[in-house]
């Protein structure tokens, strides 16, 4: 089972391929808790995606953020690959 830092490079690389601009959070002591690992801005909007390995789960903190992005109108969720990245970023179509 791939690391979850691997599956993140593997997610950048290809929302920066398909010219999306993608911000990799780092925590740290003076950031918000809970804010998803990629922050994206694609096709005028923003998405948010919390990158999980397979069968892992989202903190409490993290689902409350992820819960709060999408009360703004935008599109944020927890994603284990390239393909449920993008399935999160058709959300918008919808």
């Amino acid at each position: 089972m791939p690391k979850e830092s691997v599956i993140q490079r593997q997610i950048i690389r290809h929302l920066r391929g398909m010219g999306a601009w993608v911000f990799n959070v780092h925590g740290s002591p003076y950031q918000t808790v809970g804010v998803p690992d990629l922050l994206v801005g694609y096709q005028g909007r923003f998405f948010a995606l919390e990158v999980k390995r397979p069968g892992g789960r989202l903190t409490p903190a993290q689902a409350k953020v992820i819960e709060e992005i999408k009360a703004s109108g935008s599109v944020a969720g927890r994603v284990e690959s390239i393909e449920d990245a993008m399935k999160l970023l058709e959300e918008y179509r919808e």
